[in-house]
C-alpha cells in the first residue's frame, strides 16, 4: 500500500484535499501553490526516457510525446488515489527537430545551450488530469524562446553563477531567474514556460468544484 501523499502547503490538514500532484518539479509545485492551490505531491515512477524513445520510434511529434507522458503519471498515481484528481505534466524541448533532455553535469549543459544559441526553439507543455486511472481532461501549449548570440565568455559566466541550478530544467536555463540574460525574445504564457499551463487547468478544477469558482 503506498502512503499518503504529502500535502505542500504549510498547515494543511492530512486527508483533507483532493488535488494531488504527480511531480517533483518544484517549479510546478511553485505555479500551483503561488495561484493559492491546496494540493498533495506524489510523483510518479516513470521511465520518461524510455516513453520518449518509444514515442520518437513511432514517429509522434514533441507534443504527443509531452502529452503521452502526462497522462501516464496522472493515471499511475489515480490508482492509488481514486477519489482525487490527480495532475501529471510533461514539457519537451525541441529545436531543429531535436529534443533535448535536462542535462547531466556542465559539460552537457554547455552542449545544449550551444546547440540553441542564436535559434528559436519550441517549449511545448501538456497537462493532464485523471481520476480512479483514466483521463479526463488534458491541454497542451506551445511557448517559442529565441536565444540571444550570447559570448563564449558569457555562457562560461552563465553556468559558474547558475551551478546546479542548469540541471532542472531542459534547455539549461530558468526564465524567471539568471536564464533570463541568454534570450532575446520570449513568446508564450509564462506558466506554459514554467512547465505548467495554469489558466486552462484553473478552468477545469473550477468546472469540477475543486477550487472556488
Amino acid at each position: 500500500m503506498s502512503e499518503a501523499p504529502r500535502d505542500s502547503r504549510p498547515g494543511a490538514r492530512p486527508g483533507a484535499k483532493s488535488i494531488i500532484l504527480a511531480s517533483q518539479s518544484r517549479f510546478r509545485r511553485a505555479v500551483l501553490a503561488h495561484a493559492g492551490i491546496s494540493f498533495a505531491v506524489e510523483a510518479a515512477a516513470i521511465d520518461e526516457a524510455e516513453v520518449r524513445a518509444g514515442c520518437r520510434a513511432a514517429g509522434e511529434d514533441a507534443r504527443a510525446a509531452a502529452m503521452a507522458l502526462a497522462e501516464l503519471k496522472a493515471v499511475r498515481i489515480s490508482r492509488r488515489h481514486p477519489d482525487a484528481l490527480v495532475i501529471g505534466a510533461d514539457q519537451m524541448l525541441e529545436c531543429d527537430g531535436a529534443w533535448f533532455e535536462k542535462p547531466v553535469d556542465r559539460d552537457s549543459a554547455r552542449t545544449s545551450l550551444l546547440a540553441l544559441r542564436g535559434k528559436t526553439h519550441q517549449l511545448v507543455t501538456a497537462v493532464c488530469v485523471a481520476q480512479a486511472g483514466q483521463r479526463i481532461w488534458h491541454h497542451a501549449e506551445s511557448a517559442h524562446l529565441t536565444m540571444r548570440q550570447f559570448s563564449d565568455g558569457f555562457l562560461e559566466s552563465y553556468l559558474d553563477a547558475a551551478g546546479d541550478d542548469t540541471l532542472l530544467t531542459v534547455g539549461a536555463y530558468q526564465v524567471e531567474g539568471l536564464g533570463i540574460q541568454l534570450f532575446e525574445r520570449v513568446e508564450g504564457d509564462h506558466s506554459t514556460i514554467l512547465g505548467l499551463p495554469l489558466l486552462p487547468l484553473l478552468d477545469f478544477l473550477r468546472g469540477h468544484g475543486a477550487v472556488p469558482r
